[in-house]
């Protein structure tokens, strides 16, 4: 996309960020609360915990199955109808539930339940990467730090209030919950389809394996893109100790459900205030040395968390491995961003979305792993220092990527 000299020098005067800051909220908000939703249904209906596991597992399994063609629809297609699409079938789902929980139409059965939540783990595979890739194209590249801030911003306020509005409406009534679900979902396909975006203009090529295939190609052949992406990957699955959050809770911090529901949310609260810090203070120097410290602070917040047996101190771990995470996420998705063309960023967005996704499911699978093996502290402690090993070999690895001075380094010859 060109911009032009009349294009805004601040975010604050950007209004089509603004509108997909909006978009973004109420996706991922509407996601949040669906989750919500379907996981309390489906255990009140089986009380089985291996059914839990599998509504996480049929949403995540599209996203693997799916991430090559993904990609190539969101670099193909214009990209505010690829999200504008997803959240239709999303709000689909949600009325579909909202009626059979009012004991209208088809009732919510498990088997009901398993079916969406494959389709909604398919709308999500597509408008992750889609939505990723929209952003570049809607502020200027000056900007895109900012963005790329605010924008994972909305991300942590979803994560931090969904969550618990949509519990609060389940208390009073399944139809609620579902009601509001949908809700969000359409005014979020009025704020998508709102948004003032360049004439997509296809190729016309044909779709071959070796254009599927072109993202992974295209982040092989670019050191840093892959040194961050995979960094993220690696970091992440061994550090992840959200998974073991309800052990710290009953068994270490003797807290209960009200202490879950806070240690859940630390993570987010650090995440939102860092984000607001990066939105007014964005890195724009140093950004190799500054992604691999933070990474570094994420394992030493992972043991710091593992090893404390006081609330206060845990909570505060949390928020430090949170605001830690973000800033590490902010560097890595706007360089990534702007070394990646434009016809290739669905592609890209795809494959970075997938490691994400696999970081963090994978991630809770390892943790549960080791805890039963080690016990649940050392699991944790042992994470972050695997963290802090990954950071090291990870420096040695990819050293243009730790040695890295701006988000856009200048191309020469």
């Amino acid at each position: 996309m060109n911009f032009h000299s009349d294009s805004p020098s601040s975010l604050r005067h950007c209004k089509p960020f603004w509108r997909f800051w909006l978009a973004r909220l109420l996706l991922t908000g509407g996601f949040q609360i669906m989750g919500v939703a379907i996981g309390w249904q489906v255990y009140s209906l089986t009380g089985s915990t291996l059914d839990l596991g599998l509504v996480g597992l049929l949403q995540f399994l599209p996203r693997i199955l799916l991430v090559l063609v993904t990609g190539t629809v969101a670099d193909r297609y214009p990209r505010h109808i690829i999200v504008a699409c997803s959240m239709a079938v999303q709000a689909l789902a949600a009325l579909l539930l909202l009626l059979g929980s009012a004991g209208i139409g088809l009732a919510v059965t498990r088997e009901l339940i398993f079916v969406l939540s494959v389709l909604i783990g398919t709308c999500r595979a597509f408008d992750m990467p889609t939505m990723q890739s929209l952003l570049p194209n809607i502020v200027p590249p000056a900007l895109l730090p900012s963005a790329v801030a605010a924008s994972a911003s909305a991300n942590e306020v979803a994560t931090i209030v969904a969550p618990a509005l949509g519990g609060l409406l389940f208390a009073i009534g399944a139809p609620f919950t579902y009601g509001l679900d949908a809700l969000m979902f359409v005014t979020g396909v009025v704020m998508v389809l709102g948004l003032k975006l360049p004439r997509h203009v296809s190729d016309g090529r044909r779709v071959t394996l070796d254009s599927l295939l072109a993202g992974v190609r295209f982040i092989r052949s670019r050191p840093d893109i892959f040194g961050a992406i995979s960094l993220d990957l690696f970091a992440v699955l061994l550090g992840g100790a959200t998974a073991l959050l309800p052990v710290f809770a009953a068994d270490i911090l003797h807290t209960g459900p009200w202490g879950l529901g806070l240690l859940r949310a630390a993570p987010a609260v650090g995440a939102l205030a860092m984000s607001a810090w990066l939105l007014r203070n964005p890195v724009e120097r140093k950004v190799g040395r500054t992604m691999f410290a933070a990474v570094a602070v994420f394992g030493l917040a992972t043991i710091g968390f593992g090893l404390s047996s006081h609330f206060g101190l845990s909570l505060l771990a949390l928020v430090v491995l949170g605001a830690s995470d973000i800033i590490s996420v902010v560097i890595r998705g706007t360089f990534v961003q702007l070394e990646t063309p434009d016809e290739m960023r669905g592609r890209v967005n795809a494959v970075n979305s997938l490691f994400i996704g696999a970081s963090n499911q994978l991630g809770e699978f390892e943790s549960g792993v080791t805890a039963t093996l080690l016990g649940t502290v050392p699991a944790v402690v042992a994470g972050g220092a695997g963290t802090l090993l990954v950071v090291m070999l990870w420096m040695r690895w990819f050293p243009s990527l730790a040695q890295r001075d701006h988000m856009q380094e200048p191309r020469h010859g």
